[in-house]
């Protein structure tokens, strides 16, 4: 370990921490060194903060544990922790997983004793080291060891009433998404952010992927940004220094601020064992393990749940409590601790007066704490919201005493969406022009988000102008337009005066060459079919919880009905898009497509974003592939790229909470691709991203673009579509952290330069007139474009965020605003193909607009 503080150094660390300033990594580090009289005086500052939580949380006095049974699914691993007796090979097991009654088994021996908890512990992705693995696993129609960890979850829920606690190591934001449709909360421990501990050899980590610290810290993100109610921690004593030690809390400590999802942090000692590569470690001393505890209270403060496991403390459990802890984790009546078997639960009874031997009284709560549980929406799904209701008080939302334990149904609510479905505000789409919307912002805008804080320091610099040659650039644009170098691109982008105009100018030409002068729009009805969403976008001004004044969900037939009037106001295309409510199946995506099909065989369905894609196939444990062939067959013809933003994580965690990574996005489209679904392509710009993101987003889909001409023959994307950011009701500007859209000069150099960029892969470039506005349309149509997207009939989502250019415009409007620029306005269909006669006949007799949604204007939204 590193040399001990100097005694001043104590001193003054001792004093800021009894000031309640706030420490820095510096400060933390030397309070780790506390001994005796020190520790006693930090444990004294740790306790104060301790207790002033738990009153503000309306349980002064209560120190917390969960009755939990262990389930060990399965003790095969891909890692090789020098420390870890758990895992092992499949020589020493009967078989590579526990069986269903085997789980089962265990779950009902726990509900007999009154357990409310199942935790399921496993090694990470057995299946990818171990053949055997891999073979029970297909002989038992399980695609992988999360699929299996799924079913038993729910079996346990159906079979016993035992809430599922999930710890199957490393996942991705895609396996968060699984998963939390069937279990309340999850964890990983975090253990060190000591990256030598797992890149030396020798060290406890070393050959072990899943140990790599970047990636658990990702974890615990993607848990956050899930709105998983998620179990973290450190293991001290394995290598580690002091610093490295206060980097891991400071670490988490920056994850909860930024996404509120870590519902506990859990400071473990280490304890050797016999047989494993680190056997003759010293243990972690006691005194160092509550000097851990006392940093972890100061630096996390009052609000967060701090845990030691109470078998591993000999029998040091006043120590623990004064160092300010106010849980002792999960213990079981019933099953060994599998990880530290040598090491025996306290009886339940005995950790009761222990508690209260030092000042506490011992309170039982559920695998989700309280403050999630009492929340409710986003962090607790409602698939398993009744079964936490049973067992949860209520009032406190601690477990309740006289709980039965009973199995209780767990299903997708098949009739919980259309339940909600017909309620709300579902003429917004009207009513959006006219009286506007209620309020400026959702009810939860201060929770919903994340810390604004925590955000602002994410934010990418301002863009800066490239020392480039602007006339040696635009020489190597024409001659090579695709091929333009990142460097050039940019310095294109921040062209003014005679050079814009040279930039626009070559971008009309290749427009020329490609397009012609059509000027090509389609006929659609935009149906949002819900605007309930808790993904957290900070950008989004649509999505609302579900109690807001302004939330809405359409039923089926309201859906088909708009579809009928499309139809008969000539539409060729419904394009159909929805917040992800929490409410809805999975499966309600095949059922919306195949009513729009029903209704109109032969309308082209254009619908659901990648992002609605994840989550269809994340709740019905479906792959990205099987669900899209599952959608296309229900009567989806293509794809809107929606939901790309920017495809930079960097920005994206920035822009949104718990949106998609980018390299889902990637996967969806590309496997639509694949699969023979076109799909279009988008990039919202303007917000908190540069110009450098710009270019790297549309360079990233021609990219894809010639993926997809490699690997089918055929283009994937059929369209490009700009989108600049409205900002007047958008919560990140409302939150002072983003720029209020792009300039005029930047929407025309960004549109030029996306005809450039993808000359010879995508040949259709969309404005939209929506967020433009009619003059910037006219200058971009000048510069590149050859589409204006659609009539739309019902555009809500600009109009919610403050776009003040209408909901729909009728051929006519089109028509005008083309009509300076002396180009011939063509209607097309979504593939760019020509309607029918009979379609034309039908949309000029409306006007391409629904009679239904023609209302009179009054534009101005919500002051």
């Amino acid at each position: 370990m590193a040399t001990a503080p100097t005694a001043s150094a104590m001193r003054r660390a001792l004093a800021r921490a009894r000031d309640g300033k706030t420490l820095d990594i510096t400060e933390a580090t030397v309070l780790l060194h506390a001994r005796d009289e020190d520790l006693e005086t930090l444990s004294e500052h740790a306790s104060r903060i301790r207790d002033a939580g738990l009153a503000e949380a309306g349980r002064a006095g209560v120190i917390t544990y969960s009755r939990k049974v262990f389930i060990p699914l399965t003790r095969l691993c891909r890692d090789r922790c020098g420390y870890c007796t758990f895992a092992t090979v499949p020589g020493k097991l009967d078989a590579p997983f526990l069986s269903p009654d085997e789980v089962l088994e265990i779950a009902r021996q726990g509900a007999a004793m009154g357990c409310k908890e199942a935790l399921f512990t496993l090694g990470d992705r057995p299946e990818d080291r171990w053949k055997q693995a891999r073979e029970w696993l297909d002989a038992h129609g399980y695609d992988d060891t999360l699929s299996y960890v799924r079913a038993m979850a729910i079996l346990v829920l159906e079979q016993t009433g035992l809430l599922p606690h999930l710890n199957p190591g490393v996942l991705t934001w895609q396996d968060l998404q699984r998963l939390k449709p069937v279990a309340p909360s999850m964890g990983m421990m975090l253990e060190t952010t000591a990256t030598r501990l797992w890149s030396e050899r020798g060290g406890p980590h070393y050959g072990s992927p899943d140990k790599d610290p970047a990636v658990r810290l990702r974890v615990l993100e993607d848990a956050g940004r899930t709105s998983v109610p998620f179990t973290t921690g450190i293991l001290i004593g394995i290598g580690e220094n002091y610093e490295e030690r206060a980097d891991a809390l400071f670490a988490i400590r920056k994850v909860a601020r930024q996404y509120g999802g870590i519902q506990e942090v859990i400071v473990q000692n280490f304890r050797a064992k016999p047989d494993t590569k680190m056997r003759a470690t010293p243990d972690a001393d006691l005194q160092e393990l509550a000097a851990t505890i006392a940093v972890a209270r100061l630096v996390f403060g009052p609000k967060m749940r701090i845990q030691a496991p109470p078998n591993l403390i000999g029998s040091q459990y006043d120590l623990m409590v004064r160092a300010g802890i106010d849980d002792w984790g999960g213990v079981s009546p019933l099953t060994p601790d599998h990880v530290n078997p040598e090491r025996a639960w306290p009886q339940i009874d005995e950790l009761a007066r222990q508690t209260e031997k030092a000042g506490y009284t011992l309170r039982e709560r559920l695998t989700i704490y309280p403050e999630y549980l009492l929340a409710g929406e986003p962090w607790l799904d409602p698939r398993v919201a009744g079964h936490v209701a049973a067992l949860a008080d209520p009032a406190t939302g601690l477990a309740r005493e006289d709980a039965v334990l009973e199995g209780r149904p767990w299903q997708e609510p098949d009739g919980g969406w259309q339940d909600q479905a017909g309620t709300g505000r579902t003429d917004l789409h009207v009513e959006v022009d006219t009286t506007g919307r209620t309020e400026d912002r959702r009810s939860d805008f201060d929770s919903v988000y994340g810390d604004w804080r925590e955000l602002a320091s994410q934010v990418p610099s301002a863009p800066r102008r490239m020392d480039t040659d602007i006339a040696e650039a635009l020489r190597r644009a024409e001659r090579d337009p695709a091929g333009l170098s990142d460097q050039d691109a940019l310095a294109l982008l921040h062209e003014d005066g005679a050079e814009l105009e040279a930039l626009t100018s070559l971008a009309d030409g290749l427009r020329r060459d490609v397009n012609g002068d059509d000027v090509t729009f389609v006929v659609t009805r935009n149906i949002n079919f819900t605007n309930v969403c808790y993904t957290g976008c900070r950008f989004c001004a649509f999505a609302q919880r579900r109690t807001d004044a302004d939330a809405y969900t359409l039923s089926l037939s309201q859906v088909g009905d708009r579809v009928d009037q499309a139809w008969e106001a000539g539409a060729t295309e419904i394009c159909m898009q929805g917040g992800i409510h929490p409410d809805m199946p999975g499966t309600a995506y095949f059922d919306l497509a195949a009513e729009v099909k029903r209704r109109q065989p032969d309308i082209h369905l254009h619908s659901y974003s990648p992002m609605e894609v994840v989550n269809g196939a994340s709740r019905t444990n479906l792959s990205i592939r099987d669900w899209l062939t599952r959608a296309h067959e229900s009567g989806v013809d293509s794809l809107p790229g929606t939901a790309a933003e920017i495809l930079d994580d960097d920005v994206r965690w920035v822009l949104t909470k718990g949106k998609l990574p980018a390299s889902s996005w990637i996967e969806v489209v590309s496997t639509a691709h694949e699969l023979g679904i076109p799909t279009t392509s988008t990039m919202m710009y303007g917000h908190v991203d540069t110009p450098a993101h710009w270019v790297g987003h549309i360079k990233l889909i021609a990219d894809l673009q010639r993926r997809a001409l490699e690997k089918t023959g055929r283009r994937g994307f059929t369209e490009f579509v700009l989108l600049p950011f409205i900002h007047q009701n958008a919560p990140i500007y409302l939150a002072g952290l983003s720029r209020p859209g792009p300039t005029k000069r930047e929407n025309r150099a960004v549109h030029a330069l996306a005809r450039i960029l993808l000359h010879g892969l995508i040949d259709n470039i969309q404005c939209s007139w929506v967020k433009l506005g009619e003059d910037t349309c006219r200058d971009v149509l000048n510069g590149g474009v050859n589409d204006l997207g659609g009539t739309l009939m019902e555009e809500t989502i600009s109009r919610m965020a403050g776009a003040d250019n209408g909901s729909y415009k009728t051929i006519s409007e089109l028509a005008a605003m083309v009509a300076p620029i002396g180009r011939p306005l063509v209607q097309r269909t979504t593939t760019y193909g020509r309607p029918s006669p009979e379609r034309v006949a039908a949309a000029l007799a409306s006007d391409g607009v629904a009679q239904a949604v023609r209302r009179p204007l009054s534009l101005p939204i919500v002051s």
